[in-house]
């Protein structure tokens, strides 16, 4: 399986050139079980990584375009009366499907943003008393612009914590942008295999909790959620489900690099993408570049007793 996975990490670089740490990371958020946020610029990539990410586990994919006048019915689905049956039917939206890309989740009103994180924590959607089970494995990528942008609805902390992990992908390098320019077709029409098939994703996703902790890897990260909380450098202080969201990604990056067990390394890999978004506070007067998850690990030493 461990080929398989590397195999999924080479055939999404084909489309998303010369970012190998973010693929993986992407991967690892997967795995993991969670819901993927991505934060760049328009034009960097993010609907490209996530189609690659569908078509290479061999998933069922729909896009939501976000906008202001979306309502939660246009991505839920809704019920409609049969006038030969003479009763209500139920029609599933784009919600349902097992890669779901919400792109420029900020763009819509704050009630579609509390319905779609709903149904990601719910993992079901309730319409007229109701209860529809969303297909499994289900995987939703939000992407947002940044905030400076016109026309944006920032989300707040507690939504924000409801996705595992936050990346940005950013500029390509010269190389991988000089590679890009001389692709002879356009990215979206490369053709990816599917390596692994959704019931593998799914035995997969079940053997994360088998990689090994110790107690020092678990002392590590309580440090590391205790400082955050007894600290006045941090905005916002990771919560006991970020606690739980930086064990669950770490075990998944180790399972990438074919390990059974934890290393601080794992726990310093994933740290970034799973508590920057929880440490900053939109309110705070921080500077955007200043990195929060960054200066918490040169804080706490892994090796303290």
């Amino acid at each position: 399986m461990q080929a398989k996975i590397q195999q999924a990490v080479n055939q999404i670089g084909k489309v998303i050139l010369g970012k190998e740490q973010e693929v993986k990371l992407a991967l690892t958020c997967l795995l993991a079980g969670g819901h993927l946020l991505i934060e760049d610029l328009p034009g960097m990539g993010k609907t490209t990584l996530s189609n690659a990410l569908a078509r290479v586990f061999g998933l069922g994919f729909s896009r939501i375009q976000f906008t202001s006048d979306l309502l939660p019915a246009d991505m839920l689905g809704v019920n409609i009366f049969d006038s030969q049956r003479q009763a209500f039917s139920f029609h599933p939206g784009p919600m349902f499907n097992q890669v779901v890309l919400a792109d420029e989740i900020n763009r819509a009103s704050p009630k579609t943003q509390s319905a779609l994180l709903e149904a990601m924590e719910e993992h079901q959607v309730s319409l007229d008393g109701e209860t529809h089970a969303l297909p499994s494995p289900f995987f939703v990528i939000g992407t947002q612009n940044p905030e400076h942008q016109a026309g944006t609805y920032p989300l707040p902390e507690s939504q924000l914590d409801r996705f595992l992990m936050r990346i940005q992908l950013g500029y390509p390098n010269w190389q991988a942008e000089k590679a890009m320019l001389r692709q002879p077709q356009q990215r979206d029409t490369v053709q990816l295999d599917s390596v692994i098939s959704p019931s593998e994703l799914i035995q997969l996703q079940q053997r994360i909790s088998e990689v090994h902790g110790s107690d020092s890897i678990l002392d590590y990260i309580l440090r590391l959620v205790t400082y955050s909380r007894e600290s006045d450098k941090f905005p916002s202080a990771l919560s006991p489900r970020a606690s739980k969201a930086l064990l669950q990604s770490a075990r998944s990056w180790a399972m990438i690099d074919n390990r059974d067990y934890l290393i601080p390394e794992d726990v310093q890999a994933v740290l970034p993408a799973v508590a920057e978004h929880r440490l900053r506070s939109a309110l705070a007067d921080h500077p955007a570049q200043t990195s929060l998850s960054k200066l918490l690990l040169e804080q706490v030493d892994p090796l303290a007793a």
